[in-house]
């Protein structure tokens, strides 16, 4: 991994090589994998973070991200139009970061993906960058899709639900998707907890069809 000690704009080619070329995308310190391209560019900046010392903010930067990729259309949609050029990209989500105010690195990493056509993978990626700095602090990472945006005391009682189950301390990633219409949608690793509204009528829907 020596590349990730050279400048960030020296880097950029080199960045490119060890992404597309990795054979695992595991971090064999912390012993987690996570699969898939996304998880070699997620793999890269949790690195590049843990190695400048900027995982907290490159962290908070993440948050900040998702909340704008889940509340703004315009985002959503850049991130998935494949006629933008490379350089195109690259400025927009540049552009993007500055008035985010996003940390530097964060901010370098969005326009190597656009620069590269990975900006339809940073969902994906931001959250294997979730689950890579929970599990270095000792965590488990929790994925809760609910209708309605959950306030601080529910999200205080899902955590401490969470972690009598599981017995570990739980980071929460919360998103929102009105079309559950009510209940949550829990995703633990490879379990995924469903007791939505939607499910329970596509359910009963399917009862009366029988």
């Amino acid at each position: 991994m020596g590349f990730y000690r050279v400048g960030i704009d020296e880097s950029r080619r080199c960045f490119y090589s060890h992404i597309e070329t990795s054979r695992a995308a595991a971090l064999t310190d912390t012993h987690l994998t996570i699969p898939g391209l996304a998880g070699r560019y997620a793999i890269a900046l949790f690195e590049l973070a843990r190695d400048s010392k900027t995982t907290e903010s490159v962290e908070a930067s993440c948050e900040t991200l998702c909340t704008a990729l889940e509340t703004s259309i315009d985002l959503k949609n850049l991130t998935k139009n494949p006629l933008i050029s490379r350089s195109n990209a690259s400025k927009a989500m540049t552009a993007v970061a500055k008035a985010l105010d996003l940390d530097p690195l964060t901010t370098k990493f969005l326009a190597v993906l656009g620069q590269n056509r990975r900006l339809a993978a940073l969902p994906a990626i931001l959250s294997g960058f979730t689950q890579l700095t929970a599990h270095h602090r000792g965590e488990i990472t929790a994925e809760v899709t609910s209708a309605h945006a959950l306030n601080d005391g529910q999200i205080a009682a899902l955590k401490a639900k969470l972690k009598s189950r599981m017995g570990k301390d739980v980071n929460l990633v919360a998103h929102v998707d009105a079309s559950l219409l009510g209940g949550l949608v829990v995703k633990l690793g490879s379990k995924r907890i469903d007791s939505s509204l939607k499910t329970k009528l596509d359910q009963l829907s399917l009862v009366m069809k029988g």
